[in-house]
């Protein structure tokens, strides 16, 4: 049975996760505290973590920066806080989906298991295949990427995004189509996602985030890998 970790200190709704998530074949752990979750969440024993944003001793966005550092499995916040500005910031911090409070139980499975199948299929990509471009090198069988011979770390989606795009450089996708592509059907979400994610990778593997280099954007139209 694939783990899940539930971080939420409303213990109706962390229970209410946990029985749709159990119904649905999911080993589910309830934590109410933001500190303990996080010593949880770093066992390295879970196949995704279900974060709320405000909890008491350590809040959510403090949580999935720390998880960022030593974990790539799939992180869902699940808050009630619905302003912009806070999704923005939730999934820069490295979470995989932001999903608000009131929310479909069905809805919050459908997001576990497809964001479970991508990290999954990307972990178990067998083909052993080094990308190329300037100083930038992805191996596509270990998932290290790297920048001028240093590691950079990306979350599964940032990974699946960069990869999309070097594995087709030089052609311009809208961000409707990068969507569709790495989130897909099952996610339930907005094209500004993309952004975010653009913005993310470019931080971590540009000498010059302002200036890209390898991923440009082509207003009004999407984003080029450049070769």
């Amino acid at each position: 049975m694939k783990q899940v970790l539930i971080i939420e200190d409303d213990i109706d709704i962390a229970e209410l996760e946990r029985d749709y998530l159990q119904l649905h074949n999911y080993n589910a752990e309830i934590i109410q505290d933001g500190l303990q979750g996080l010593k949880k969440a770093l066992s390295g024993i879970y196949d995704v973590i279900v974060v709320d944003l405000m909890l008491p001793h350590k809040d959510g966005f403090e949580i999935i920066r720390e998880i960022r550092k030593k974990l790539e499995i799939p992180v869902i916040v699940v808050s009630a806080r619905s302003d912009d500005i806070d999704k923005i910031r939730g999934l820069d911090f490295g979470a995989d989906d932001y999903l608000t409070k009131p929310f479909s139980p069905a809805e919050l499975i459908a997001r576990i298991k497809s964001h479970i199948k991508r990290y999954e299929r990307l972990k178990g990509h067998a083909i052993s295949e080094v990308i190329q471009h300037k100083g930038l090198e992805i191996n596509t069988a270990s998932h290290k990427v790297t920048v001028n011979g240093q590691n950079v770390q990306l979350t599964a989606k940032e990974y699946e995004l960069l990869l999309f795009l070097a594995t087709n450089p030089n052609i311009v996708f809208t961000k409707t189509h990068i969507f569709d592509i790495i989130w897909g059907d099952e996610y339930y979400g907005e094209t500004a996602t993309v952004a975010v994610h653009i913005q993310k990778i470019r931080k971590k593997i540009e000498k010059d985030p302002a200036s890209p280099e390898f991923i440009e954007t082509l207003w009004g139209t999407g984003y080029r890998f450049n070769s």
